[in-house]
């Protein structure tokens, strides 16, 4: 990660309701060939101090059984981007840089036998179907819940360490600001429109 000071060194607080909103993440780990990755909606669960994340994935495939025999993973949270372009600066001689969002969450994930991997469809469906929904997950066939159980297992990955990068031109002066939220408003793309966003309420 770009760690510069001034894009790290947030609240827990902050870093955690970030991770909730961007909850669809990439989950990778060293496989014995090559790395593998798999992009997972996951939950965030506070347990006193300690922090996990859950969800579920399709057995026997090449991450899953990447994640069977090395534990240890990364989960990377990221929000959508926008490109700076220097020519917005006061002084427009520099390098243009990009504009993003991202934590890593290291640590070691652990598979859950089929009751857990019941509670994490459930949860998930739950959440973004809503259970009075026709589509609830209380409203699912039983046989075609047992059948879905045979292909998929659910995990709990214990978060040992995060790291974070707020990159939102931190370092540019007010009126580099300033211009940079302007423009990046000005055009019609979903991520320049987000950046500008957390430029404006945290800058």
């Amino acid at each position: 990660m770009y760690k510069m000071a001034y894009y790290t060194g947030h609240e827990r607080e902050e870093v955690i309701s970030f991770m909730r909103k961007h909850s669809f993440a990439i989950v990778t780990a060293a496989a014995e060939d090559h790395p593998v990755a798999s992009h997972l909606p996951l939950e965030v669960v506070e347990d006193g101090d300690k922090l996990f994340l859950t969800g579920h994935l399709m057995k026997k495939t090449d991450h899953h059984r990447a994640f069977e025999k090395n534990e240890n993973v990364l989960v990377v949270f990221h929000s959508p981007h926008a490109y700076i372009n220097a020519a917005w600066y006061e002084n427009k001689t520099q390098a243009s840089t990009v504009n993003y969002m991202a934590v890593h969450a290291r640590g070691r994930i652990s598979f859950t036998d089929e009751a857990g991997t019941l509670e994490a469809i459930k949860l998930l469906t739950d959440k973004h179907i809503g259970a009075e929904s026709p589509a609830s997950f209380s409203n699912i066939p039983k046989n075609y819940v047992d059948d879905m159980l045979k292909a998929i297992v659910g995990f709990s990955i214990e978060v040992e360490s995060l790291e974070n990068v707020f990159k939102l031109s931190q370092n540019r002066n007010k009126a580099d600001q300033a211009s940079i939220i302007k423009h990046l408003t000005e055009r019609n793309d979903e991520g320049d429109w987000f950046i500008a966003n957390e430029m404006k309420e945290r800058l």
